[in-house]
């Protein structure tokens, strides 16, 4: 019995759409329709007064929300605009000029993540250290650890990896730059409302992700952690008048930092983007991790099952202690097909160098994991596939 296809309903889209790419865009709850005209309203009928109701503070009082679901204390998250800016917020704290001035992270990071890096040590002279992958699914734990000594300053990785969906062995890096004193910058963006986690626990020192993805938030509301005894160690030169610890005051000059983590913020919020995320956060926290994962591992595992039965290769991992929220199968034409695949309303997408990414979310059936692979087998033995060669491969 699968208790949590009762949520089904709340989801617009799978009413005409076999919707799998909720590790892309997760799928939109129908309350957010609500929350988007509450925003509308609010700004219509209130106007200005509305950020002294409840706006200005939105950017924390939505943090407090995901934090439940990241396994973080109240105050420790606020929201921000996207991954991007978060880790500038958080690369703009350290001093890069000094001798500590390594960066250690893996190949198989987020491109975004790495442009931002990338482009500091170019103007800084920071090294960084890519390490490798042997397989291009998973990262050797024992690799990461011995890229970590005393001359490491920051490791931003990934806690699921985009491509292959490989959970990394996150507390034993973290144990390995704390012991060295390196501060470790955790992506959750591929794990948050889908693997059970908690930041607490692990002990990271920043943790950055999204809504855009399993939490079923929308766009433009990514968030950033910052542990409790560090917040007000640094001093972000990202910044703005939301850091200011009196911004009303309108005091011209340098800075004088919030002593929370008010302080991580910079200029005004996208609003609406919040009103959006919270319906998503909602449901995540009402259903609980736990109970979405153990789905979740079920219906991946069938996915496995199903490609091998195929004949396809699995670009993930096959244990799934070790495994995401999604399914990676390397079919041929793997991008023209996702391009077939979504001109019969079934949404996957592809990765180079990866294949077809597959994700269910709590409210997929097991019939729509079924569905998925037979469309794909039709579109191999049919050659459907090939309408689509001279358009390219798909993109979402």
């Amino acid at each position: 019995m699968d208790d949590l296809i009762s949520y089904r309903k709340q989801f617009p889209i799978l009413e005409k759409t076999l919707y799998l790419i909720n590790h892309s865009l997760g799928a939109m709850p129908e309350k957010t329709y609500g929350r988007l005209h509450d925003y509308a309203e609010t700004w219509a009928t209130r106007g200005i007064r509305a950020w002294a109701e409840g706006w200005w503070e939105m950017p924390v009082t939505i943090g407090d929300k995901l934090a439940r679901i990241l396994g973080a204390d109240p105050g420790t998250v606020v929201m921000h605009q996207n991954v991007s800016v978060c880790q500038a917020v958080i690369l703009s704290c350290f001093d890069l000029a000094q001798k500590r001035n390594k960066i250690v992270y893996e190949a198989l990071n987020f491109p975004s993540v790495m442009y931002v890096y990338e482009a500091h040590a170019r103007a800084a002279g920071v090294r960084i250290v890519e390490v490798p992958s042997e397989d291009g699914i998973t990262i050797d734990t024992q690799r990461m650890i011995d890229a970590i000594d005393e001359e490491t300053l920051l490791v931003p990785i990934s806690h699921v990896i985009f491509k292959s969906a490989f959970i990394q062995d996150v507390k034993a890096i973290v144990e390995k730059a704390h012991k060295v004193g390196a501060y470790v910058v955790l992506d959750t963006y591929q794990s948050a409302g889908t693997v059970p986690f908690s930041l607490k626990d692990l002990n990271v020192d920043f943790a950055t992700g999204g809504s855009v993805k399993w939490l079923c938030g929308g766009p433009g509301a990514g968030y950033l952690y910052v542990r409790p005894d560090l917040q007000q160690k640094f001093e972000p030169k990202v910044t703005g008048w939301m850091a200011h610890k009196a911004p009303f005051a309108f005091v011209p000059g340098e800075i004088d930092y919030a002593g929370d983590i008010h302080r991580y913020l910079h200029g005004s919020p996208a609003i609406p983007c919040l009103y959006a995320a919270e319906s998503g956060y909602d449901l995540i926290n009402e259903i609980g991790v736990e109970r979405i994962r153990a789905k979740s591992i079920r219906q991946t595992s069938k996915l496995i099952e199903l490609a091998d039965e195929q004949g396809w290769k699995v670009n993930s991992p096959r244990l799934a202690d070790q495994r995401g929220g999604s399914v990676i199968l390397d079919v041929p034409y793997a991008g023209e097909v996702v391009r077939e695949l979504a001109a019969r309303d079934v949404l996957v997408d592809f990765r180079p160098g990866a294949g077809v990414r597959i994700g269910p979310h709590f409210f997929n059936t097991n019939e729509e994991v079924e569905a998925v692979v037979s469309e794909i087998k039709n579109i191999l033995d049919t050659k459907s596939y090939e309408k689509h060669l001279a358009a390219g491969s798909a993109r979402f």
